[in-house]
């Protein structure tokens, strides 16, 4: 055999080799291997504990938003409390070992956070060391490339996670990070960064938002996110805080977006917590499970007080919880357990 052939053979050989890297390795802008070994290598990876019942799985990016004032800051900062310290909160799930956690706080002063785990301002709550609060530098001078205060957090977020050996990160919050001229710029640059910090990192992140004005007499959902289409094609999980009308300081849970579990709190099945100071520590308290539709704003029928009188009558009538339900717009089930909290 000539030296042609031989070097035709070989080069046959190595394109071959090429290709058949090619189609289990990088094609351009894509990752493609056989679906097989996809399994094989997720297989050697640990099973996502739970960080938050099922609202939030280790390793995700999650999504916490809420209308103004209804303790998106609380719940977060208790959450970061449970995960640092190992402890799950009441009537919620943890399945993690104690982490590390970063805090970054774009709403609270230091003297704002000592009043809300204290009590006037003397014994203090004990945070874990686990637990590390970051706020901006009021004397920061923007380095040379970056234009505005957004673009310098975004461009040592990823540096700062690894230097303090960050498990957990919560950001307090997005909307922060939106100047009035370049809001969608700013978010998605954020979005994507904390997205490949996941994919390339064990960090878990919660990220909050704020929601634009909302009716609170309908349910809530993803398009009660500011940026909801953008944001959500983001995250691998969002809930919300929702508004009860049934007391000042009650709130409810609702599963929004999720990926590692069904929708378990959803419509029918939402988790009620009132805000409450426990000795000296402000935290969402667990009561129970319930539906959306009990804690919605009453709207033809005004008050909830005027809901529950017309129920009263309806069932003096004879009405099954079916019809009363049907009269007064809401499932069978929201009548059966307002029947039941009301000893109707």
């Amino acid at each position: 055999m000539n030296k042609s052939a031989i070097k035709k053979i070989a080069d046959d050989i190595q394109l071959n080799e090429s290709k058949l890297k090619l189609t289990e390795a990088t094609q351009g802008c894509l990752i493609i291997k056989k679906t097989k070994s996809w399994i094989e290598e997720a297989m050697k990876r640990p099973i996502p504990n739970m960080l938050f019942s099922e609202f939030w799985y280790e390793n995700e990016l999650c999504i916490l938003f809420a209308d103004t004032n209804l303790g998106k800051s609380i719940l977060a900062v208790q959450i970061a409390d449970s995960l640092s310290k190992g402890r799950p909160i009441y009537g919620f799930k943890l399945e993690a070992q104690p982490k590390k956690v970063l805090y970054l706080d774009f709403e609270l002063s230091d003297k704002q956070l000592e009043n809300r785990y204290s009590i006037d301002y003397t014994k203090h709550y004990a945070f874990s060391d686990n637990f590390l609060r970051a706020e901006l530098n009021s004397d920061l001078t923007l380095p040379k490339g970056c234009n505005t205060i957004e673009d310098y957090i975004c461009d040592t977020l990823e540096q700062t996670v690894y230097h303090n050996n960050v498990e957990v990160l919560i950001i307090d919050n997005l909307t922060y990070l939106n100047n009035d001229n370049e809001k969608a710029k700013y978010a998605l640059h954020l979005m994507k960064l904390l997205k490949k910090l996941t994919k390339s990192t064990s960090i878990s992140i919660l990220v909050l938002s704020h929601t634009p004005k909302r009716d609170n007499s309908k349910p809530l959902t993803k398009n009660d996110l500011a940026g909801s289409k953008m944001l959500m094609n983001f995250c691998d999980s969002s809930f919300a805080i929702g508004e009860s009308s049934q007391s000042h300081n009650y709130r409810y849970l609702k599963q929004i977006k999720q990926r590692n579990t069904e929708q378990l709190y959803h419509s029918s099945n939402v988790v009620v917590c009132s805000i409450e100071k426990n000795h000296n520590f402000l935290t969402f308290n667990f009561i129970d499970f319930d539906e959306e539709a009990c804690h919605l704003k009453a709207t033809e029928s005004g008050s909830l007080e005027d809901r529950d009188n017309k129920m009263a009558q309806l069932i003096d009538e004879g009405l099954s919880n079916v019809k009363i339900g049907e009269e007064l717009g809401i499932s069978e089930g929201a009548v059966r357990k307002r029947r039941k909290k009301l000893n109707l």
